[in-house]
């Protein structure tokens, strides 16, 4: 394939959640205010928070992040490679935006190379319009028994020609053993490929680690871009990783305290952000053998990439019983795409399409039957609130169809369908629609009818997030020595030809 050479920067890091996708949406951002035109791109996500891209496939939510940071509207193309997990050993494979099935991981290692066509495609559509691309890797490069047929990291950066940029997290400890260890076992021209280094997350005085960064371009001739010092503001982004939601967002003076079992598949689980921002609100993320507390005003259950193995596990946690208890007591339920499914009588997967194959009861506070059949919704949605009549926007990523006659009580209004169901005292309610939250008068709304006043302006919050971390990331990285090492791709190309 005939690839565009536009300039380009890789950003791979020594392992997972080292901040990769945080630093990509902040230089985004502070390049588009420079005037530049800039793409985001990942070649391979795994993640179950999903964003619906104006084309109407699904990619991951960071790179629906980044395009933001970009002022982009978000692109099938920016992530032409998503893996859903549905199970520790399995996970559904989106292509361009779109289901292409289900596959074990063994079977996926042995199949991944043939998806670098769509992989390339998408990388050339892009890098036509823009004038520089930034990559986001995935995991660590390290990963050597994940080599063969690499589209993710060294594999996709030798295809493209895209120089790379390695990142080290210095809050989790042993970075420089990190990036060391990463140089020793790399091949040489995949060490060649790395044009630097930088060091994300940095808690305390920046100069106490100079001998560090010597240390580490004298092991391994890498160069230190900089040192990116922890940014709280960071937080007020949307998560993609699960381990982000180690904190609970909680507040001394809360009105409200809102409990979230961690279910085992959990998705869209940024739903739940502008919650955890509110000041009237405790946000509580229940984990595993933990009980649902008692002080809970509301239960929420979130979105899951497999509802019937999220049913089970729920029942293994004794979460139903608490939810019921809840229930009994007076509490509100609320159920998000997967969450309301498990809210229904009966949940019926015949043919797999949402994890395993099967059928069993729900909880049955919702007098509802849910059906997995059909081609996979992903649609984005503006409709209204029935109860209060406020706009919503929002978007649908579900397999499946609830029907029953608590969906006579809907929740939105969407042209002339409707969505979502209510039990006859209105404490339980469910909908397949995600983003609620993020709309500040349905937010103000649903807290309202829960004594609690909201004060917030999420996505002014969220935007106020973007430009602080581009100011940070100009404050703290050689963006000049950035761009130099991004345009050797177009160096390199016009010296080949």
């Amino acid at each position: 394939m005939n690839l565009p050479d536009t300039p380009a920067l890789m950003i791979q890091a020594t392992g997972s959640n080292a901040g990769k996708s945080t630093l990509v949406a902040g230089l985004a951002r502070l390049l588009v205010r420079r005037g530049m035109k800039v793409a985001p791109f990942k070649p391979q996500n795994m993640s179950n928070n999903a964003a619906i891209a104006v084309d109407g496939g699904e990619i991951g939510r960071a790179q629906a992040v980044q395009a933001r940071a970009a002022r982009l509207p978000p692109s099938i193309h920016m992530n032409p490679v998503l893996l859903k997990p549905e199970s520790d050993t399995g996970a559904q494979v989106i292509v361009q935006g779109r289901r292409a099935g289900t596959l074990r991981a063994k079977n996926y290692l042995d199949k991944k190379a043939e998806l670098m066509p769509a992989v390339l495609d998408s990388f050339a559509r892009l890098a036509r319009e823009a004038d520089i691309v930034l990559v986001e890797g995935a995991g660590s490069p390290a990963e050597i028994n994940l080599r063969q047929g690499d589209i993710a990291n060294m594999g996709f950066a030798a295809a493209v020609d895209v120089p790379v940029v390695l990142t080290g997290d210095i809050d989790r400890g042993g970075v420089i053993a990190s990036l060391v260890g990463t140089h020793a076992v790399l091949e040489p021209d995949e060490r060649a490929r790395i044009h630097g280094f930088l060091i994300n997350k940095f808690r305390g005085e920046v100069k106490l680690f100079d001998a560090g960064l010597d240390a580490v371009t004298r092991m391994t001739g890498w160069p230190s871009l900089g040192v990116v010092p922890w940014l709280p503001q960071a937080a007020w982004l949307p998560a993609e990783d699960a381990l982000d939601l180690e904190h609970n967002g909680t507040t001394g003076d809360a009105t409200c305290v809102i409990a979230v079992p961690m279910l085992s598949r959990i998705a869209n689980f940024d739903d739940l952000d502008p919650l955890g921002m509110e000041p009237g609100v405790e946000l509580i993320f229940v984990r595993p053998s933990q009980p649902i507390p008692a002080k809970a005003d509301v239960v929420i259950l979130p979105g899951t990439k497999s509802t019937l193995g999220d049913l089970a596990f729920l029942r293994a946690q004794g979460w139903d019983i608490d939810i019921k208890a809840h229930v009994r007591r007076g509490g509100h339920v609320l159920g998000l795409c997967g969450g309301y499914q498990l809210l229904g009588r009966t949940i019926d997967d015949p043919e797999g399409l949402d994890g395993a194959a099967g059928s069993a009861e729900g909880l049955g506070l919702l007098d509802i039957v849910t059906t997995m059949q059909g081609d996979k919704s992903t649609t984005l949605i503006h409709g209204t609130h029935c109860a209060s009549g406020t706009p919503i926007e929002g978007y649908e990523i579900h397999i499946g169809r609830s029907d029953g006659p608590d969906c006579a009580r809907a929740l939105v209004a969407i042209g002339k369908r409707f969505d979502g169901a209510s039990s006859p005292d209105g404490r339980v309610q469910g909908t397949y629609l995600h983003g609620l939250f993020s709309n500040d008068a349905f937010r103000c709304a649903w807290l309202q009818s829960l004594g609690v006043t909201s004060s917030l302006a999420y996505e002014q919050r969220v935007e106020a997030a973007l430009d602080t971390l581009a100011d940070h990331l100009e404050a703290h990285l050689d963006i000049a020595a950035l761009l130099e090492i991004a345009r050797r791709r177009q160096a390199n190309n016009a010296s080949a030809a």
